[in-house]
């Protein structure tokens, strides 16, 4: 088989996926665990075509939100499509009507004027204490109701700090401090030829507390970020966004960035508490769109986990997916970082495995602190890294240097890992993860012992129909 042929992923993006309520969920193999309690959120593009069309990128699909909330051994899931403004349009008319990531607005280039990109709300969920809030790169945070998942519209976030204004984005990567359960997000706002890095503190119920701003140099693309004890920690690739062939409708924004080696990769570190910038410093030219975590180290040096590719071509090959094929090599490993955050110095910079992999995390309770084992979705050691979409479920191991590996079977591909506390042993982890099966086409939920992915699932449950390869989720712990 060659690259261009088709692998069994593609039927994961192949229809637009189809909404489904509330149903309760069977186990095709073992029993949910006892002291599994809470609700699994996940988010991603979930149609890629409307009227014929098709998106130009994997990033432009509509956003749906999966729901499986689990109590008492039993499990039941929902999954509906974010009723954003856009979205409603579109579905009225029966076509794509907006630019995006990768797609400029359909019609005649004088349409394109002022036109407003959809805010597809397709990358990310986080839980707060009355909402759901679905992520988007370029915009602000769509609320969902928790149990029905019905979309509440946009909100601002408004708090003693203010509000999110128009132009001031809220990114698909927020971090909550365990401990406090404060979230802190950045957003890149752009307005005029140099971008603007937003930077937000909010209470664990959304509200704004505290507003930074950094001028950056030129249009960078950021999506990711770490927390790190008392620090926050950027590292900006070397891919700069030329603005005004967007702005006029002649480039979409995937089409309008450029890999810009010459000008390293730069480090920037705020102060968690003020949100002002304490030190930049630059390091050689990769790129990463995920960390894993980062911590404070007792002798005061920043550590951080990141998937790290060599360059920008995860673009084009991400690119690639909305069409069910991919040809264009782009390969990510594990490196660890140590930096000094009064200067951004980098101290050491090492590949920690050299399997490919992505959607790097850790459990909630260890964001911004020490930690020893990171959870990833990878390829397996003799998959084709170029056609194939990653195919199994990793832990690294730090403390011991060793890459542990899940048996999906052939022809199964894994959401990003959701490591989860057990309501009854905090001790005791379970990974989850959304896979669809491309042997029968369906759509499956996998929950492992996450100290024993070796020995197979605890349980897997089947869901009422196929749930699209998502980008990001969250977990919520039973009241």
């Amino acid at each position: 088989m060659t690259t261009h042929q088709r692998r069994l992923w593609s039927g994961s993006v192949a229809r637009p996926a189809r909404e489904f309520a509330t149903t309760p969920l069977d186990p095709s193999h073992g029993a949910v665990p006892a002291g599994l309690r809470g609700t699994l959120y996940r988010n991603g593009p979930a149609r890629l075509e409307r009227g014929g069309m098709r998106v130009g990128h994997w990033f432009d699909g509509d956003g749906a939100v999966l729901r499986v909330r689990f109590d008492d051994g039993a499990a039941e899931a929902t999954y509906r499509y974010v009723q954003s403004d856009g979205f409603r349009h579109e579905a009225a008319q029966d076509k794509l009507l907006y630019g995006n990531y990768g797609m400029t607005a359909p019609g005649p280039l004088w349409s394109h004027w002022r036109r407003p990109l959809k805010n597809a709300a397709n990358t990310s969920v986080i839980a707060l204490t009355d909402r759901l809030l679905t992520l988007w790169e370029g915009g602000g945070p769509h609320a969902l109701d928790l149990e029905t998942l019905a979309t509440l519209g946009l909100t601002d976030l408004a708090g003693p700090a203010g509000r999110l204004e128009s132009g001031e984005p809220f990114s698909a990567h927020p971090k909550q401090d365990p401990a406090t359960g404060e979230l802190y997000n950045f957003g890149v706002a752009i307005p005029g030829p140099k971008a603007r890095l937003m930077l937000y503190r909010c209470d664990r119920r959304g509200r704004l507390l505290t507003k930074g701003r950094y001028d950056l140099d030129g249009v960078p693309l950021i999506h990711d970020w770490i927390m790190a004890g008392p620090y926050l920690v950027f590292l900006v690739p070397p891919v700069r966004i030329s603005v005004l062939p967007v702005l006029l409708g002649l480039k979409p924004y995937a089409e309008a960035m450029r890999w810009r080696p010459e000008l390293g990769t730069q480090i920037l570190v705020f102060d968690r508490r003020t949100l002002e910038l304490v030190a930049r410093d630059e390091t050689e030219p990769f790129y990463q769109w995920h960390f894993g975590n980062g911590a404070c180290e007792d002798n005061g040096w920043v550590v951080l986990d990141h998937a790290r590719y060599p360059d920008f071509s995860t673009n084009q090959h991400l690119r690639e997916v909305a069409s069910g094929r991919t040809t264009t090599p782009a390969e990510a490993t594990l490196w660890r970082m140590t930096l000094d955050p009064q200067t951004a110095r980098v101290e050491a910079h090492a590949q920690m495995s050299p399997r490919s992999v992505e959607f790097t995390m850790v459990p909630p309770a260890q964001v911004g602190r020490a930690w020893q084992r990171t959870y990833m979705a990878a390829h397996r050691s003799r998959t084709d890294t170029t056609a194939e979409r990653y195919d199994t479920l990793a832990c690294y191991d730090h403390a011991a240097d060793r890459l542990t590996e899940a048996d999906l079977g052939d022809g199964r591909y894994p959401s990003e890992p959701v490591v989860v506390p057990d309501a009854e042993d905090p001790d005791r982890l379970w990974l989850l993860s959304v896979i669809y099966d491309g042997n029968a086409d369906a759509g499956e939920v996998w929950i492992f012992d996450a100290a024993a992915l070796a020995d197979g699932p605890a349980c897997v449950l089947t869901l009422p129909d196929v749930v699209p390869l998502s980008f990001h989720g969250c977990w919520r712990p039973a009241p």
